[in-house]
């Protein structure tokens, strides 16, 4: 495993090592902030926990900047928790074992957690430190980002006395960030009768896995495959040689693209041969269709016992609801070159009890079409007979080309990285629109290192861009606390 504390700047990385080794899913965070509440303590600051479980850990400015504008570092603390069918690993008792892989960490078969571990190991190191400069600044570190931006859209405003909002959880090296995608979660519910497996009848389970995923926001455009949807795509095209379903699933949560999904079916075992026959035809033709992006791509075939059955009808709707539901981009944006607007995940299958639940995450940089597509997903699953709730959502981020973090954060880019950054908005949730609706007039701007494929197993954070990350940070700090 690789030694990751002994990495540079050695203050930023020995705080991520500590952080490999806590357990710390969305709505779980208990011992994420224990641990920085500890620091806070240790290291004498006052540090407050608002009602949702958000912390605030305050730290006077350095000598002659005490009366600086107040500066906000902000990250979540929790982290998607994805993993490979065939990897072992306990989330609850097993740390996250990395591996070097060139310029680059990674984990070994699950998510590293570098969303958003490597901003909030930023803020511990500024937390800790005595040698830097730096205004009165305040540490917030959020709960629940990644599974609908909830810490945020739950924090108590008042906290917060800061000019200046910097967030630490861009991913995309050389880029200023000054605006985000809004997004809104819709939940499709669909009864199913079942009966009992009539004689002759056996079951064969169909597995599709070895697909990249990634991020629903950030990844989208990359065309990758969503398990679910390509393995109902097969299923659909060799229908006749099966009409009941016995299990289906796939996905693991509303902001990643799906890797993995499995079916079982019922199908006479006179036509099992055929039936094998045909789905391996169809997965072949479709591996072959995705093969660029997805080159692994593979599936397995098996028989399984059955204890019951959905009826023909329920079978057929969920197949018919599946396939007719969207997934990828929907529209790309007319002001921004190269930005996705509109985009929907089919994130998540599952059976609940006595129905089947889809979970579907939009997002979109502009709320009318955002509505629009939701409007969409409700259409054609209520047409489908499902009940359809729908989340509260959380609002996009507009940018402020005029702002004057930016102009501060241009200047320290090419000085200090000696390049100039690039200025946009991204197609994912960042925090910055609800913490700016929460506190009006707020100078906000988003920047990172480099990570690549969040909230999949092939995440990696690229080891040098790190570095620079934290340099830009130190400097922008320092920069602020001479405006008073």
């Amino acid at each position: 495993m690789t030694q990751v504390a002994e990495l540079k700047p050695t203050p930023l990385w020995s705080h991520f090592d500590r952080i490999l080794k806590i357990n710390r899913p969305s709505k779980h965070e208990e011992l994420m902030r224990d641990h920085v509440l500890a620091i806070a303590k240790e290291n004498g600051l006052e540090a407050v926990t608002d009602d949702a479980g958000n912390v605030v850990v305050r730290k006077p400015g350095t000598a002659g900047h005490e009366n600086a504008p107040g500066t906000i570092l902000q990250a979540h603390l929790d982290m998607v928790q994805e993993k490979n069918s065939d990897v072992e690993h306990d989330w609850a008792t097993d740390p996250i074992r990395t591996q070097l892989d060139g310029d680059f960490l990674k984990a070994t078969g699950t998510t590293l957690g570098s969303d958003n571990g490597i901003g909030v190991a930023a803020m511990l190191a500024v937390l800790e430190a005595t040698d830097l400069v730096h205004g009165p600044v305040e540490l917030l570190f959020t709960i629940d980002e990644e599974t609908g931006l909830t810490g945020a859209a739950e924090l108590d405003g008042s906290l917060l006395n800061g000019r200046y909002l910097v967030n630490l959880d861009s991913e995309e090296e050389g880029t200023l960030t000054v605006g985000c995608a809004g997004g809104k979660d819709s939940t499709l519910t669909l009864p199913i009768e079942t009966e009992a497996v009539p004689d002759g009848v056996v079951g064969v389970r169909v597995d599709l896995r070895g697909l990249k995923g990634g991020h629903s926001g950030v990844d989208i455009h990359l065309q990758r495959g969503n398990a679910i949807k390509l393995l109902v795509r097969a299923l659909n095209a060799c229908h006749a040689n099966w009409k009941h379903f016995a299990e289906l699933g796939g996905g693991s949560a509303h902001n990643a693209i799906p890797r993995e999904a499995h079916a079982v079916v019922a199908v006479k075992e006179s036509g099992r041969d055929l039936f094998k026959a045909a789905i391996q035809a169809e997965l072949a033709a479709i591996a072959a269709e995705f093969r660029p992006a997805e080159p692994g791509m593979e599936w397995s075939i098996s028989a399984v016992e059955l204890d019951e059955i959905w009826t023909a009808r329920s079978a057929g709707a969920t197949l018919r609801l599946i396939s007719a539901l969207p997934h990828g981009v929907m529209a790309m944006s007319y002001d921004i070159p190269g930005l996705v607007e509109t985009s929907t995940n089919l994130a998540t299958v599952e059976r609940q009890d006595g129905s089947f639940e889809i979970g579907m995450s939009s997002r979109g940089s502009v709320a009318s079409a955002l509505i629009g597509l939701t409007q969409r997903i409700r259409a054609i699953g209520e047409l489908a007979g499902c009940k359809v709730a729908e989340g509260d959502g959380y609002p996009g981020w507009q940018p402020n080309m005029e702002s004057e973090l930016l102009v501060v954060m241009k200047g320290l880019h090419e000085k200090v990285l000696g390049f100039a950054p690039e200025v946009g908005a991204i197609h994912a949730g960042l925090e910055c629109g609800i913490i700016g609706e929460k506190v009006p007039g707020m100078d906000m701007i988003s920047f990172g290192p480099t990570i690549k494929f969040p909230h999949s197993p092939d995440e990696c954070v690229e080891i040098p861009t790190v570095g620079r990350f934290w340099d830009l940070l130190v400097a922008t700090l320092e920069e602020l606390a001479k405006r008073g």
